[in-house]
């Protein structure tokens, strides 16, 4: 876990009834929910106000979205779209009882203070960086979309890969790449429509879990490609991404 001082500090400040009132280091969140609970922390990163639920809309539900997007059931994806719908409640309740909280689908100070000790000021999960997700280049340019669509792919692949290492036991995972641009992608072999040049897809190390647990494991946190061993080119890790479609082949692993 990187260090966080200043969120320290002012957590430390909320305790004793000294903080002022929120301030997002992104943008203030346009909340369309009851904004009758307090905020039990201010964040370097994104701050919440009030409560979210079904029906709300806006910027702090697609901000919400992208923390518990590792969390949309079997085999599912969550849209971020910034709609507060059904599958919305139903990822918040799962992060929620992850985390030992209630779980009502209500996000709220204790389902946000829980996202605000799990990421850092750059938004991107404690235990993953933007620099894991691209080995390619430092301005994610040159893939399949805009630069800034690649980096908030690969954010959302981070959060992802969190909610997956929580389940197996907050055991590191280790990244060997992520986001390439085309060039990068011809460099290395990849295929022609590879989900790498879009910043969707990470591949594996085997790390302490092995290959197969990890793709194994995948299937539960929101990736629609799971790539590993038995399958051509895969027998040395494990490759994951998001996207539209589902090809999940890992033969050796019962997938």
């Amino acid at each position: 876990m990187r260090p966080r001082p200043i969120r320290l500090l002012l957590a430390a400040l909320v305790g004793t009834g000294l903080a002022f009132a929120p301030v997002s280091a992104v943008a203030s969140p346009t909340v369309a929910a009851s904004a009758t609970a307090d905020v039990g922390a201010m964040d370097g990163c994104y701050t919440w106000s009030g409560t979210l639920s079904e029906g709300s809309s806006g910027e702090a539900v697609r901000q919400l979205q992208i923390r518990v997007a590792g969390y949309p059931g079997t085999g599912a994806q969550l849209s971020i779209d910034g709609q507060f719908g059904p599958a919305t409640k139903a990822a918040v309740q799962r992060f929620q009882s992850a985390y030992g909280l209630a779980a009502d689908g209500i996000a709220g100070p204790a389902t946000f203070n829980k996202i605000y000790q799990l990421q850092d000021d750059d938004c991107t999960p404690v235990n993953f960086t933007y620099a894991e997700l691209n080995r390619c280049n430092s301005d994610w340019s040159g893939g399949r979309v805009s630069a800034a669509t690649a980096r908030a792919n690969a954010l959302v692949t981070m959060w992802k890969l969190q909610a997956m290492r929580h389940a197996m036991g907050d055991k590191p995972i280790t990244v060997n790449g992520g986001f390439r641009s085309v060039t990068c992608n011809s460099n290395v072999g990849g295929a022609t429509n590879s989900r790498h040049m879009y910043g969707h897809a990470a591949d594996l190390g085997a790390g302490s879990q092995g290959f197969c647990a990890l793709a194994q494991a995948a299937r539960n946190h929101g990736f629609t490609e799971i790539l590993g061993p038995g399958y051509p080119g895969h027998n040395d890790h494990t490759h994951v991404a998001g996207g539209d479609g589902r090809f999940w082949s890992a033969p050796s692993c019962g997938i």
